[in-house]
């Protein structure tokens, strides 16, 4: 068994890690904070994961999260917070880890399950979206609200929104609006809705399959208690959605919103006019980048070079006070508007990093 931080006088650890049955469990434990994820944590899911691999008693992994809020929350952005303040290294760890991470859960040799009931937003996605075997519920809310908080859709998030049908990803990357379960399926973050009063039901019949498991013996599984929805609100948007998103640069989306004058896209307005404008531009950028990319590490190195300029900026200190420090809602973003936005203030989030770089090879 796998826990971060021993636990103390009777305290749970922050993550637990055991078999039971055919299924490796890793749960997030820290439902106080809707499981928000810290650096330790990510270590020992990558530790999880390698028992897992090698135990051949283990044939799937179930990732859940504790509590009725949701799976995850995201990241420890205090943490990152503080770290960015004093010109710490935190992001420059935290990232490459959780990132290689990613990829990992992308690869992984052995079905990967992934409870995404509650809320799934941001570290969260990138634990969970990744998987071969996605289940949400009616309880699902799924976001990416990163360029809120002066950053971008990160941990392999551009890989998956930009595979959203046309301009879907783009509206949810850019907006961080939140998806409901079908709505996450036909953006393809999830394959499978199971009403939540029938997840105990589902992970039981998981944890009995036999050994030697195949992915299809765990989607047949799921399929048993699934509804069968496909597509959920968003997918009757599509056609205004992708007349309004399907630009390369923020001010023509912003001129195709306004000349629409129904009140979603005014809604929509209001929303983009709060998020980080050179945050949307870096996003808006990695996006479309991400459509052409080969695969999701290609993506993964791009966004950890981005992200390592984001923890140097204004704009993610900012945006993490007005969110989570004062909670005053009220960032002052740097620039302030879209159209202030330079090519030089952009072009460092996209520099090659050198030594830095992500490395997948997992040799050791």
């Amino acid at each position: 068994m796998t826990a971060s931080r021993a636990a103390v006088a009777g305290q749970e650890p922050d993550l637990i890690a055991r078999r039971e049955g055919a299924a490796g469990v890793i749960r997030l434990n820290r439902p106080k904070t809707i499981n928000a994820v810290t650096l330790e944590m990510f270590r020992d899911i990558d530790k999880a994961l390698d028992e897992f691999e090698s135990d051949p008693a283990v044939g799937l992994i179930l990732l859940e999260g504790a509590g009725d809020r949701g799976l995850c929350a995201g990241g420890d952005i205090r943490a990152l917070y503080e770290s960015s303040k004093v010109k710490g290294d935190l992001g420059k760890i935290l990232w490459r880890e959780e990132y290689i991470l990613n990829a990992r859960i992308a690869k992984f040799p052995k079905p990967y399950v992934a409870f995404m009931d509650g809320i799934v937003m941001g570290g969260g996605v990138g634990l969970s979206a990744h998987g071969r075997h996605r289940v949400v519920t009616e309880r699902t809310k799924l976001a990416m609200p990163e360029v809120g908080l002066g950053f971008f859709p990160d941990v392999g998030g551009t890989w998956l929104l930009s595979h959203s049908p046309g301009e879907i990803g783009t509206y949810f990357g850019l907006t961080g609006q939140t998806m409901n379960g079908p709505d996450a399926i036909y953006a393809r973050f999830a394959d499978a809705v199971v009403p939540s009063t029938q997840l105990a039901a589902l992970r039981e019949a998981l944890v009995n399959l036999r050994v030697g498991v195949s992915s299809a013996d765990v989607k047949n599984a799921i399929d048993r208690f699934a509804t069968g929805e496909t597509s959920g609100p968003v997918a009757a948007l599509q056609p205004r959605i992708d007349a309004w998103f399907g630009y390369d640069g923020i001010e023509d989306i912003v001129a195709a919103l306004q000349r629409d004058g129904s009140e979603l896209p005014q809604a929509t307005l209001k929303t983009l006019n709060e998020k980080s404008p050179r945050g949307m531009v870096v996003a808006l950028k990695l996006l479309r980048l991400a459509r052409a990319s080969a695969s999701l590490e290609e993506c993964l190195v791009r966004e950890y070079r981005a992200a390592l300029e984001v923890f140097r900026s204004d704009d993610f200190r900012e945006g993490i006070r007005a969110a989570v420090i004062d909670k005053d809602r009220n960032p002052r973003w740097s620039p302030p508007r879209i159209e202030d936005v330079t090519p030089e203030m952009v072009a460092p989030y996209f520099a090659e990093i050198g030594a830095d770089e992500l490395i997948f090879d997992r040799a050791k």
